[in-house]
């Protein structure tokens, strides 16, 4: 039975700090994250010292390097330092905010361009809001005045190897980040330190402590050809933390990647159409494509033209109507640009997708002096033949009766599923479109397959019927279990997430789905609509191959054979990057090389608007083959292995034993503050000790709701538990 002396004792047992190893007690006891040894090893890594301006947490790909620093900020915000801003590419932003409030209960704030003047305009200042802080490179890079003038407790710097060249003039925005965290404790992430030479480490190392190794020229001269090797490591070993995959396969299953293609024959109709768009991309002037936005149009275009007729068609439709009113004056030429990026006209989560990796995408300068469309003079001819060309392509539209690629896609299922009984796993697919009027064309398509009621949509809004009435019933199944958040846009995702997990058989997904969601329980991705940016097709099958998956992961591409670059791009993003086969697919190496997925993406779509012959094409691309050669050589991999990989043999027992204490000091804080919650609530919630729950009849405060509040355990995750000691 428990007293109030021993209350007291257990409120005292439960914040008391008295080694290195037990200050992350706390965080994991409240933390919705399974133990991993190699990520309480990194944690007390970067806790270890306190005069230290910061250290690389450099673990293998799909080693979660994300948790490593969660335990980190969680055990500064338990400790009152709050003011914490993580530094990241803008496709991950969405994912650290969901990786931070799921598994550490951490409040979130993603500031951009629009956020920030939104906040501002109410006469609050947006860097003192409360909240770890989320933004991207560039956001950071424009405002590194106040971000240095913030008094930041803690700044994380992710993929932080593309920063690496920041000793060089010409890494402009990796400068401008150096200057505006300058003098702030950071956690630096990447799994590719080390790339392309020995200054990357140099590099990375000045975003920590300029002083660290002094300028590149004292750097270059001591550890010149590669010599000094000891040195460097125990100067590394104080601020560098690297672990491989083959350092914890004791603790954590891989499973491998297993590719199926599945290639369609477009009809002649269907050919013509794509070769009669691509045609029009490619003129130098178009009113329809006007200089400051071409690029993101053009790209939009080409990703509707690919992924389906339906796509495509309202796109089309919008631009010849914005035309026809420019001809009849009834709009001014730079009302009709401004026009042409309407989201609804252009499909709202590919515009996302393609803009959200640069926040000036819709802003693309011209060079210095020279004019914009709307200034140029006006040529009513070459209006009427745009006109016209945008006519015959949408009376091919219409011509198109047979969607080739989409009588795949039930193929493409039947192949998955059979894969599926033959791992033993679940029958369940994650099928990815770039597009969300694709995305319910598709619905539409499989449930005339007898699929009906067994599909979940998941996009940028989620406002469709479907998924409005998922999200009701879901309501009313957790009404009184305390899993209600109250932020529609938060329950709605888990809804439907939950809903594919336990009902469903097909979740059709947008970009939207590739950040932020864990889908471990699926082992089948069909990508309908492949990007050409490797980094989002990593993000991609990352929902389902990631920890916790138990079966290998089933990929399926869809490939256009009468694409000649289409299939060139798809081998080499299959050869090249290894995205689709392997444990954990993509290479450290490749991926890490890729200092920008969008630059990528760029050449790839240069590519398209150049090239007019499958020659060239050819040509084109085996130049960026070339440019790509493996980023390490043989000499410089085995100077990574003797700077960076963990020599001591006994790692594992080490780990080992670290899980083995980690598990009985959380087991035995479980039962104490379980006590203690029962102890203080006696008289105001209702227990179930074999659940581990209790209902709040009475809130000792009212910051504190009524409701069904559950213990977080770390064999199965339920909700964080509030105890009252006042």
């Amino acid at each position: 039975m428990t007293t109030d002396y021993h209350a007291k004792f257990f409120a005292h047992k439960l914040t008391m700090t008295d080694n290195e190893t037990n200050r992350l007690d706390r965080v994991l006891f409240d933390a919705s994250v399974d133990l991993n040894p190699h990520q309480i090893e990194a944690a007390l890594f970067a806790l270890k010292s306190p005069l230290s301006q910061g250290v690389l947490l450099a673990d293998e790909v799909g080693l979660g390097k994300t948790v490593e620093a969660g335990l980190v900020l969680c055990q500064s915000w338990a400790e009152r330092r709050r003011s914490i801003l993580i530094v990241c590419p803008a496709s991950l932003r969405k994912q650290w905010e969901f990786e931070l409030r799921e598994k550490f209960n951490l409040p979130v704030a993603i500031l951009d361009t629009k956020t920030h003047k939104e906040i501002c305009s109410k006469g609050s200042n947006p860097w003192k809001c409360g909240k770890v802080i989320v933004c991207s490179y560039d956001f950071c890079a424009k405002h590194g005045d106040i971000i240095k003038q913030s008094g930041w407790d803690l700044v994380v710097i992710d993929e932080a190897h593309r920063l690496r060249n920041v000793w060089q003039n010409s890494n402009k925005m990796a400068a401008a980040i150096c200057r505006a965290t300058k003098g702030y404790k950071k956690i630096l992430l990447t799994a590719t330190p080390l790339q392309n030479k020995l200054e990357d480490l140099y590099g990375l190392s000045t975003l920590i402590d300029d002083q660290l190794f002094g300028n590149v020229e004292a750097f270059r001269e001591q550890y010149k050809k590669m010599q000094g090797f000891e040195d460097l490591r125990q100067r590394l070993s104080k601020f560098c933390k690297r672990t491989l995959r083959s350092d914890v396969q004791e603790f954590i299953k891989f499973t491998n990647r297993k590719l199926f293609t599945t290639e369609f024959t477009p009809t002649d109709k269907e050919h013509n159409l794509y070769e009669k768009v691509s045609n029009f991309l490619q003129k130098d002037q178009a009113y329809s494509l006007p200089r400051r936005q071409k690029h993101l149009i053009t790209l939009t275009v080409r990703k509707q033209l690919a992924s389906s007729p339906h796509a495509i068609i309202k796109t089309l439709e919008a631009m010849r109507n914005r035309l026809n009113m420019l001809a009849s004056k009834e709009l001014s030429r730079r009302e009709a640009e401004d026009m042409l990026l309407d989201e609804h006209d252009f499909d709202p989560d590919l515009l996302q997708a393609y803009s959200e990796d640069q926040e000036d995408f819709f802003e693309e300068h011209t060079e210095e002096g020279s004019t914009t469309d709307h200034e140029e003079e006006f040529n009513p001819k070459q209006l009427k033949l745009e006109i016209e060309e945008l006519n015959s392509c949408l009376k091919l539209l219409q011509d198109i009766t047979v969607d080739t690629k989409l009588s795949h896609l039930k193929n493409a299922l039947q192949t998955g599923f059979a894969e599926m009984r033959k791992l033993g796993a679940q029958r369940k697919a994650v099928v990815f479109t770039e597009s969300r009027r694709t995305q319910e064309y598709l619905e539409r398509f499989l449930i005339k397959e007898g699929y009906g009621g067994k599909i979940v949509l998941f996009n940028g809004v989620n406002t469709n019927p479907s998924s409005i009435d998922f999200y009701n019933k879901w309501l009313i199944k957790n009404q009184t279990k305390g899993r209600i958040t109250g932020s529609k846009g938060i329950d709605i995702r888990t809804a439907l997430i939950e809903t594919f997990r336990d009902d469903a058989e097909i979740l059709i997904a947008t970009e939207a789905a590739a950040e932020g969601i864990n889908l471990q329980f699926c082992s089948l991705v069909i990508n309908y609509d492949l990007p050409w940016n490797p980094q989002r097709i990593e993000q991609r099958i990352g929902r389902c191959h990631r920890y916790g998956q138990e079966h290998d992961v089933v990929v399926i591409n869809f490939l256009n054979k009468r694409n000649h670059a289409d299939m060139r791009v798809h081998e080499l993003l299959s050869e090249k990057f290894n995205l689709f086969s392997g444990v954990f697919g993509v290479s450290d190496e490749v991926l890490g090389a890729i200092v920008s997925g969008m630059d990528f993406e760029k050449r790839i779509l240069e590519i398209y608007q150049t090239c007019r012959t499958p020659q060239a094409i050819e040509l084109a691309l085996a130049k960026l083959k070339e440019e790509m050669k493996e980023p390490l050589n043989e000499k410089l991999a085995e100077t990574r292995r003797q700077l960076l990989e963990n020599f001591d043999y006994d790692i594992h027992s080490k780990f080992k034993y670290s899980l083995d204490d980690t598990r009985d000091r959380l087991g035995h804080m479980e039962k104490i503050f379980w006590s203690l919650s029962k102890h203080l609530l006696k008289e105001k919630a209702i227990f179930n000790d074999d659940g581990l729950f209790f209902r709040l009849m009475n809130s000792p405060m009212p910051e504190v709701a009524n409701g069904t509040y559950h213990l977080i355990q770390k064999i199965k995750i339920t909700f964080q538990m509030i105890f009252y000691t006042g």
